[in-house]
């Protein structure tokens, strides 16, 4: 796929819980309907000598009638900080699509994607696209506490929409795994989250010999497999996940 290095056009941000803020983005000259979920987007932070590092964003929606694509930014260093301070108008020099992603079945069915945290990012897009092909999302949501579980609306639009957290405060008190909708039946499994997360998940898929990908969140810098910080072992060794990735069959992991 052609990658485009663009200053995109902010059309809107929306503050959601706490520090995590919605991105609106548009091209005039591109069109984002060749986006797929699971790739993500390599971000310039400008007029920030400290973060010359481009920073990593999932996609995490594409609304084609509107030529918008979605990036769901959690605020938590000077990077992602001066990200979630921008204003509609404001222009992101953004490399992209990188990445591969998340496989789509030509088997219909019933599909459980699994997010943890600002990992539930590009299960939306997933959903969307899982929909339009005549499959059966099925969405478990998972965060420390209600404040981290984002845009349940709009999972809840595409599909039955289950949430735990740690503390108790919305959906099953606990863990992703702990929730009874994993005894469900289902073509494959789709995760993306905090690291320990998606291996109890992976654990879980190969116990019922369910087909899983996960997609993963590795420090990333240059997106392009030359910095080397993003290296995932693999059962046929160490591989970028900027480029071979971010998306594996779990089967491709040491896990």
């Amino acid at each position: 796929m052609k990658k485009y290095v663009s200053e995109l056009r902010i059309t809107a941000v929306e503050k959601l819980k706490d520090d995590y803020v919605l991105l609106k983005a548009t091209d005039e000259q591109i069109l984002f309907s060749d986006m797929m979920p699971g790739q993500f987007v390599n971000i310039r932070i400008t007029n920030s000598p400290a973060t010359f590092l481009r920073r990593p964003i999932s996609i995490n929606y594409v609304d084609e009638s509107k030529n918008e694509m979605w990036l769901l930014v959690h605020s938590v260093g000077e990077g992602t900080r001066r990200l979630a301070c921008l204003k509609a108008g404001d222009l992101l020099d953004c490399l992209f699509p990188l990445g591969n992603n998340f496989s789509l079945s030509l088997k219909t069915g019933r599909y459980l994607l699994i997010g943890g945290g600002v990992g539930t990012a590009p299960l939306l897009f997933l959903g969307k696209k899982l929909k339009e092909l005549g499959s059966e999302p099925v969405f478990l949501l998972g965060g420390k506490r209600e404040e981290d579980l984002l845009q349940l609306n709009l999972f809840r639009k595409l599909g039955d929409t289950y949430t735990t957290t740690e503390d108790g405060s919305l959906g099953t008190k606990g863990f992703v795994t702990d929730h009874k909708v994993l005894e469900d039946t289902f073509e494959g499994i789709y995760t993306c989250g905090p690291k320990p997360m998606m291996k109890a998940v992976v654990k879980v898929a190969k116990s019922r010999n369910i087909n899983c990908e996960v997609s993963l969140e590795n420090l990333m810098a240059c997106g392009l497999g030359a910095c080397l910080c993003c290296v995932e072992k693999t059962v046929k060794g160490n591989v970028c996940v900027c480029t071979e990735g971010p998306v594996f069959n779990a089967n491709q992991l040491t896990w």
